[in-house]
């Protein structure tokens, strides 16, 4: 045993030493890419269109996204520079992807920009395209290396569980002369746990621990003899937003607010120590239900962390998932998940936007505020049930009662508000 010990922390120093050197070549004062690109409107547009294709394919099915080189450039320099001042430019040439990528650093010693150029390609026997040229700067390194230090890094930082997410459902890259071809399967259990992922794992900063003293006092005030209701939180929570706010950081602030109401209503770590709300837990109700609660909290926190597409279509493939033998498909949860998504919105479409939904929520009385009743909803239909009456949730009856709950939601008075 002492001498594979050896061996793997051998290893490990020698792929240290490696993405240490990368670094170090790769480094310059001068970028490889013009830095500098502003997208209009048009531009970014387009680039969520791409982004989102692949939501138009049903679960369980096969489908494909075509890319020529000018989407894949406006894809990724939209993502790129929504985290960093940086730059790609993506070419196709002999059925194989260049990309030569420039980042701003962070002031330092060392140099001003990160350029790495790669080359992907299919590989016979290799259905997804895998590195074959790396260069760091100027500095060419082995494939197999190069492919090895970047595997290592994703699986030890933080965009390991997005990495997974984002190649799970791909099972083919065909790269041509003049575009890609994508090839991917989205199961229903892969769209749920991207739905909570997404939900929890924002790239946000956390909240201040003043929202998360609010809560405790308002479930401190609560009557146990009781239910506890949504609104109970959201109130005081949206109170104190709209107190500390400012157009700049309203929907900062509103974020806030529903990231922390939904770890508690979701029962994320709520006996976390030293936290003033953990002192005692109560379910949270919406018209007498705790998951109706919990799917338009998650559905807004989807939606304010993320988009409305990912959010929409989690909670259709819940239901659906649901529908599979479990509690059955519901209307009435998908109320509360198109609820919890125009709410989302509403908190974070535009500072006027977030500022007004503030001033409503900071007076409300009930939940009736922001979520309107679906108890006349059919639910729990399993799989048969609900294709015996719907089909499927492309069919005409389907989409009729989706648009009536479409038209609910939006009568609420605080989502009419502009």
């Amino acid at each position: 045993m002492a001498w594979l010990l050896r061996i793997l922390v051998y290893s490990t120093l020698a792929l240290l030493v490696c993405c240490i050197g990368i670094v170090l070549f790769a480094v310059s004062d001068q970028p490889d890419v013009q830095l500098g690109w502003t997208m209009n409107q048009e531009n970014i547009a387009r680039a969520k269109k791409i982004l989102h294709e692949g939501a138009k394919t049903k679960p369980e099915e096969i489908g494909t996204i075509e890319l020529s080189r000018e989407d894949l450039n406006l894809a990724a320099n939209y993502l790129l520079n929504r985290y960093s001042k940086s730059a790609v430019d993506i070419s196709l040439k002999d059925n194989k992807l260049k990309f030569i990528v420039t980042s701003t650093l962070p002031e330092n010693k060392l140099g001003k920009y990160l350029n790495i150029t790669l080359r992907l390609g299919n590989v016979e026997g290799h259905q997804l395209p895998t590195i074959t040229k790396f260069k760091a700067g100027g500095l060419l390194l082995p494939s197999s290396l190069a492919a090895t230090a970047i595997d290592w890094g994703i699986r030890h930082s933080s965009l390991n569980n997005y990495f997974i997410l984002a190649t799970r459902p791909i099972k083919a890259v065909n790269i041509s002369a003049e575009k890609i071809v994508i090839t991917y399967f989205s199961s229903r259990e892969s769209l749920i746990q991207a739905r909570n992922f997404l939900a929890y794992n924002s790239a946000a900063p956390p909240a201040p621990p003043i929202y998360r003293q609010r809560l405790a006092e308002a479930i401190a005030r609560h009557d146990r003899k009781w239910r506890l209701s949504l609104a109970e939180l959201l109130q005081p929570l949206f109170a104190l937003a709209l107190q500390r706010s400012s157009p700049d950081t309203a929907i900062t602030e509103n974020r806030w607010v529903i990231a922390t109401v939904n770890d508690y209503v979701s029962k994320l770590d709520p006996d976390k120590p030293n936290d003033p709300a953990s002192s005692h837990y109560y379910s949270v109700y919406l018209y007498k239900r705790t998951d109706l609660a919990q799917h338009f909290m998650g559905s807004a926190a989807i939606t304010a962390a993320a988009n409305v597409q990912m959010s929409e279509a989690a909670g259709i493939e819940k239901e659906l998932y649901d529908a599979q033998g479990r509690s059955g498909f519901s209307f009435v949860d998908l109320t509360a998940d198109k609820a919890g998504t125009l709410f989302g919105l509403r908190a974070t479409a535009s500072p006027e936007s977030a500022l007004t939904l503030q001033k409503a929520m900071a007076s409300i009385k009930d939940y009736q505020a922001f979520m309107p009743d679906p108890s006349d909803m059919p639910e729990h239909m399993d799989n048969a049930a609900f294709k015996k009456r719907f089909g499927s949730t492309q069919s005409p009856e389907y989409q009729k009662l989706s648009k009536t709950i479409d038209s609910r939601v939006a009568e609420v008075p605080i989502y009419q508000m502009h």
